[in-house]
């Protein structure tokens, strides 16, 4: 699994003109999957996201997690994670797990992530 994870102050998804996802302070998280990626790797990239000391104490050091200033994620499923551009001039995404098994194993992260109280907001999967 990649994932990239972006502060957030405020953020939201549209599909077809619709909002699907929004979230206040907190993360938004790319989530692309690979063909061997698992459960057992959701749950351990949900608890490092979770973790992940990135928000300002009081004193301005990065020492809060997203669990700490009780934030919010809005989390996308991105296959283009898996791209690779090192031969010729179109990307290949034969990484990228097919569609039933990365959607099974993005559901898998998100619900991790809201097993530790997290609101998570999300797109559509494959829009």
């Amino acid at each position: 699994m990649r994932l990239v994870i972006q502060r957030s102050k405020e953020a939201k998804v549209t599909v077809d003109g619709k909002i699907t996802g929004s979230i206040n302070k907190g993360f938004v998280i790319l989530v692309g999957v690979t063909h061997d990626d698992t459960e057992k790797d959701a749950a351990f990239l949900a608890e490092k996201a979770a973790n992940l000391r990135v928000f300002e104490d009081e004193t301005g050091k990065m020492n809060l997690s997203l669990l700490d200033v009780k934030g919010e994620i809005l989390s996308v499923s991105q296959f283009t994670l898996f791209g690779d551009c090192r031969k010729g001039r179109r990307p290949n995404f034969m990484d990228a797990a097919k569609p039933d098994h990365a959607e099974t194993v993005y559901e898998a992260f998100n619900s991790f992530l809201a097993e530790k109280g997290i609101k998570v907001e999300t797109g559509v999967f494959g829009a």
